[in-house]
């Protein structure tokens, strides 16, 4: 076994061996092979099937992919060297008995036990396990710092318990509000590997419960205090145009209504509403330094709701959730809720929830919600849609050894960009529907299915590198009866700010239409240049991920020849 590292993982490949006896029968060359052994020992992830060359880069893809810093931990619980020890094996015992096991889930700093206090954990869970050995090379103790055994655990008692999140207590096969961990397996095709290992894919709800949500909504909401995302997003036309026909060209929903836009920003929708004719508008903002922004455009525009502007527009600083802190609005109340709640690959970092919220919190029975309807599509892009073309000329040198490595990285990490209508190599397909007046906040985590079928005017095989994902969201005629309209982020149509969803297949599939196929006997693996596939079979789940306010996509590919043959690829699991 010969062992190559690529980015800190080991990749194993199969050599010959060599003898290493010498001449006179000593085992001299075996020792030097050992000693050489010593500079690349295998590192097992505490979390998953990684490995790597150094406990540095372990703990570093620990940090980074799972949400664990162990020095942190260290640090923060003051744990010695038999602490952490313990530590390793606990992690290591709950992992095999819990893949959705989450360390973020289920520690809190302020309410911690110690449940790793137990001398079976000082027994290695694994046989053979380099990073029990390793952890404290390079760490250089104070003795000031070092406690007394007794008064770390008796401190740590008086922090509380720490519980853990047990699969067996909360299920598996379905995702609730209070769900922890939704199980991928009944989405993914038996047998299957998922990123090129065997194993089922678990994704983890963003639900989880002890992660630091407000934290994650302070980062979120502060970001867009930045007056240039906004601009951007005003500066979308086909955004911005959209919301302005619904509330300005729709007066017999408008007139004399009393409205609540949630995440207003800027105002914009909330001027929109007042020119309307609303009888009241409140606008919602989590950023305080946006309210303040809305609250000056608003008097600036004279259409604020004080005694000086007598206007109709008032701005609550607060999450939609907590409004009742903020202003004086009795329940179900409002008669038109707007937001634009949408994210990348639509549900990405979205206010979905929170609007959900608003609707049945706020909303009269009957009362609409703008946009009432979200869809989200599908389609094969081939390769004008990667950087291959550009790494295979520049300035008339070869470089497409670079796109190629690129493309690798790609495999496993969306990637965001506009993706254009020629670059297709399928037709679009359907992949799920959402009904904004009547939907369940679960209903975001989905799995669906589609077909796509290669584009009819192509008479020749192309190689499809992967999917592109994208949402309309609209505004309909049962809300919307003088003027419905369409939100589009298509690559059929003017690009948005979202752009579209691009997921990378780990290899292309070759697709043909099966007129092109037709009548041919086609030697080879479907999806190669040699059998082409006559359709993709598309199986798709999106959950909310263990970090708040992002999503995981699980993605399976099966080719279809023309004469019916199948050919299943590895599941990829993609973090957004």
């Amino acid at each position: 076994m010969a062992a190559e590292t690529k980015n800190g993982v080991l990749n194993y490949s199969d050599n010959e061996e060599e003898e290493n006896f010498s001449d006179d029968g000593d085992w001299g060359d075996w020792e030097a092979a050992d000693d050489k052994d010593d500079d690349v020992l295998d590192f097992l992830c505490l979390f998953c099937d990684s490995r790597f060359v150094s406990c540095d880069l372990l703990f570093d893809h620990c940090r980074l992919s799972h949400g664990f810093d162990f020095h942190g931990v260290r640090k923060e619980l003051k744990l010695d060297f038999y602490a952490s020890f313990k530590l390793i094996n606990y992690i290591r015992s709950q992992v095999a008995e819990n893949k959705c096991w989450s360390w973020e889930a289920t520690v809190d700093y302020k309410d911690v036990n110690f449940p790793w206090n137990e001398e079976k954990y000082l027994k290695p869970f694994l046989q053979e396990d380099s990073l029990l050995y390793s952890f404290a090379d390079d760490e250089e103790e104070d003795e000031e710092e070092v406690l007394d055994r007794e008064d770390l655990i008796e401190d740590l008692r008086k922090l509380g318990d720490l519980s853990i999140v047990d699969e067996e207590a909360i299920g598996v096969s379905s995702v609730s509000n209070n769900g922890k961990c939704k199980d991928l397996k009944q989405s993914s095709v038996e047998g299957l590997a998922v990123n090129g290992k065997d194993e089922k894919a678990n994704v983890c709800d963003g639900r989880l419960v002890g992660r630091n949500v407000r934290k994650v909504n302070e980062n979120y909401f502060g970001s867009y205090s930045s007056f240039g995302i906004h601009r951007e997003m005003i500066s979308d036309k086909v955004r911005t145009e959209a919301y302005r026909d619904a509330l300005l060209k729709n007066p017999s929903l408008m007139s004399g209504s009393v409205v609540m836009d949630v995440g207003c920003g800027t105002g914009i929708l909330s001027l929109f509403a007042a020119k309307a004719g609303a009888s009241r508008v409140v606008a919602v903002e989590a950023s305080e330094k946006m309210a303040k922004v809305a609250t000056k455009i608003a008097k600036d525009n004279k259409v604020f709701n004080d005694n000086e502007h007598n206007g109709v527009l008032e701005v609550a600083n607060s999450m939609v959730e907590e409004l009742e802190k903020s202003i004086k609005i009795q329940p179900h109340s409002v008669d038109v809720l707007v937001s634009e709640w949408m994210g990348y690959c639509l549900l990405y970092e979205s206010m979905l929830s929170s609007v959900l919220y608003a609707r049945d919190r706020w909303l009269k029975p009957g009362g609409a919600i703008l946009p009432d309807t979200a869809t989200m599509f599908v389609a094969g892009f081939g390769k004008g849609a990667t950087s291959l073309p550009f790494w295979e000329d520049v300035y008339g040198f070869d470089m497409s050894s670079i796109g190629k490595e690129i493309l690798e990285d790609t495999a496993r990490i969306p990637i965001v960009d506009v993706v254009e209508e020629r670059h297709l190599v399928t037709q679009p397909a359907l992949l799920q529907k959402f009904d904004l007046a009547t939907m369940k906040p679960d209903e975001v985590d989905f799995t669906a299915t589609a077909t796509l079928e290669p584009t009819e005017s192509e008479t020749e095989a192309r190689l499809c590198h992967g999917v592109v994902l994208w949402f309309d969201t609209g505004f309909t005629d049962r809300f919307c009866k003088e003027n419905p309209t369409v939100l589009s982020t298509s690559p059929y149509t003017p690009p948005t700010h979202w752009a579209q969803t691009v997921l990378t297949f780990q290899e292309p599939i070759s697709v043909a239409p099966a007129s092109v196929l037709s009548g041919d006997d086609r030697l080879g693996a479907v999806g190669t240049e040699e059998c082409p596939a006559s359709s993709i079979h598309l199986r798709v789940s999106v959950a909310r991920a263990s970090e708040h306010r992002s999503i995981d996509v699980s993605l399976e590919a099966t080719g279809v020849s023309s004469k019916g043959q199948k050919r299943r690829w590895p599941v990829q699991i993609f973090n957004l």
